[in-house]
């Protein structure tokens, strides 16, 4: 019985929870509905932050205006204006390094120490040439053909053929040519007597003028001489005669004044007399003198060649005749052909034994000049085991090291000749250079010491660079050394600009820029920010701004950064948002 009140109670239990079932049911729809709209509610509220953290975090910089000092800034090596290649003159294995890259070395300093040719070897080139030598010195004793005697003979025959022809010519023509030499004498006989009969007239005209003494001079010569002689001699009695009456006048003590200027009258007209009268007669024997020299020399001439006529006209009576020369020039010519005939055939029978000891000679020359080079090569290579510097200067690079063998004309090193300066070459677009000038001083950004210094020296075209690029060259003084790179910044002037952003904010884009400028809108949810690409143009930069122009303009914030790679239109978050 008590099993069956059990199993009544639990049917009676059951039957009560189907009963409430529908209710419980309906209460937790209700409370899955309660946390359904819960949840949206939130998701709603915080959306804006959950997207946010999803965005690219940007950082941007605000556009200002001002000054913006422009640069140009590049990087170039430092190169000596001259520099030394040390060389070795022969292949040697180098023993010792003397010297390290950027060390100071001064003329004579050993900079290279290299083995030395071997003894053995010196010795057996020097064997080897003098052998070579004394062959071909004695192939050199061999008696040479000449044929000297030969020639000689020949060319006296010749040279005393053409004496005879010349004889036998000039008495062909003997006649006509006494007969002109005969006809020419007899004309310079006839000037003759007429120039001496002259040299003997001036002759006397000079002397008579010397003396003063006329009488016996031709008219035609001496001119009015005599006249002018004639007024002075009077003149000149005139004046003692009124002296005398002035020199009585102061005995007596009267008269004094009177006869003292009758005096000087007379001794003015005859002093001026006197005057033209010596003045005539200087010029006129001078005159004559002169014509009397030329008239001697004339003479002389005409008895010169009188008496040379006199003189061959003996010898030609002594001279062979034409027949008797003729006959002489064809006996000669005779034996001349016959001589040269026989020369000629010796000439040809010793001509195939020449041309064989000319080229057995030429074969013994070439072997003792090729040994006398190997002998001279090594031993100069023997005496040299140092190599020197030839100036002062600082090392900047070797080439070679321990146990290496030099090539020959390689350079083993390069010394930086440093009295010669140093330069920086660098290569920049030409349309950056209007505001650029030599003397112009650029910073070095990588002087730490603070010791360099860089001028611009020179500003030229680079063809290797192309048509649009133009060469800087810099003068450096400091302490740099060939192959240190300095990083300059040339100042180009200073502008005001509108509109200036950071450098990293511009992006270059095919040939043009643009920047990225943060746009704001506004939802119902909050302001979103967007990435705004603006085209502009660079006007002028330095190391960290830009001035640009374009749809920019003051206030605007420019994207520098961002935590992904952004595309125009893209939304993000300000750092700061």
């Amino acid at each position: 019985m008590n099993e069956t009140k059990e199993i009544q109670d639990i049917q009676a239990e059951r039957g009560e929870k189907e009963a409430k079932s529908p209710a419980k049911r309906r209460e937790l729809i209700k409370t899955l509905i309660i946390i359904f709209l819960a949840l949206m509610l939130v998701l709603t509220f915080f959306s804006n932050t959950i997207m946010n953290k999803a965005l690219p975090e940007i950082s941007t910089e605000s556009v200002t205006s001002g000054k913006l000092t422009e640069r140009i800034r590049s990087q170039g090596t430092v190169e000596s204006n001259q520099a030394y290649e040390v060389k070795a003159e022969a292949n040697r294995v180098v023993e010792k390094v003397h010297i390290k890259s950027g060390q100071e070395v001064h003329k004579d300093d050993v900079l290279f120490t290299v083995n030395a040719v071997g003894n053995e070897a010196l010795e057996l080139a020097e064997s080897d040439y003098d052998k070579a030598k004394l062959d071909y010195e004695t192939a050199l004793l061999k008696e040479p053909l000449d044929y000297s005697e030969d020639n000689r003979e020949i060319n006296a025959a010749r040279d005393e053929i053409n004496a005879l022809i010349a004889k036998r010519d000039a008495a062909r023509n003997n006649e006509g040519i006494l007969a002109a030499e005969k006809e020419k004498n007899k004309s310079n006989k006839a000037e003759y007597s007429r120039v001496s009969a002259l040299q003997t007239k001036l002759d006397t005209a000079v002397q008579n003028i010397t003396s003063d003494m006329y009488e016996e001079a031709d008219p035609e010569f001496i001119g009015d001489l005599p006249t002018l002689y004639s007024v002075y001699a009077a003149a000149e009695e005139e004046y003692k005669t009124a002296h005398d009456l002035y020199v009585e006048a102061l005995t007596a003590n009267a008269n004094v004044e009177i006869t003292k200027a009758e005096a000087d009258a007379k001794q003015a007209v005859r002093d001026s007399a006197k005057d033209a009268y010596i003045s005539a007669k200087s010029s006129k024997r001078s005159e004559l003198n002169s014509r009397l020299s030329e008239v001697s020399e004339e003479a002389a001439r005409l008895k010169g060649e009188i008496e040379a006529y006199t003189d061959s006209i003996t010898e030609e009576a002594g001279k062979d005749t034409y027949e008797s020369l003729a006959a002489s020039v064809i006996e000669k010519q005779n034996a001349l052909e016959k001589k040269i005939i026989e020369l000629n055939k010796t000439k040809k029978s010793d001509s195939i034994k020449e041309q064989q000891n000319a080229l057995n000679l030429e074969s013994l020359k070439k072997d003792m000049e090729r040994k006398k080079e190997k002998y001279e090569k090594l031993k100069k290579d023997d005496k040299a085991t140092e190599i020197r510097s030839k100036y002062d200067g600082v090392v900047s690079a070797i080439n070679i090291k321990v146990d290496e063998t030099t090539v020959e004309n390689s350079p083993l090193a390069v010394i930086d000749l440093v009295s010669e300066g140093y330069t920086v070459k660098l290569t920049v677009d030409a349309d950056k250079l209007k505001k650029v000038k030599k003397g112009a001083i650029a910073e070095v950004m990588n002087n730490y010491d603070g010791d360099v210094e860089a001028v611009l020296s020179e500003i030229k075209s680079d063809p290797s660079a192309g048509a649009k690029k133009k060469s800087l060259i810099f003068t450096v003084t400091g302490n740099v050394e060939s192959g240190d790179t300095l990083d300059l910044s040339i100042p180009l002037g200073s502008g005001t600009y509108d509109a200036i952003v950071p450098k990293s904010a511009v992006v270059p884009d095919n040939g043009s820029s643009y920047v990225l400028v943060v746009r704001q809108k506004s939802t119902p949810l909050g302001n979103r920010y967007y990435a705004e690409r603006v085209t502009v143009n660079e006007e002028a930069k330095d190391e960290v701004s830009c001035a640009v122009s374009g749809d920019i303009s003051r206030g605007d914030f420019v994207i520098t950064a961002a935590s992904k790679p952004l595309h125009p239109g893209d939304q993000v978050r300000m750092k700061d948002k």
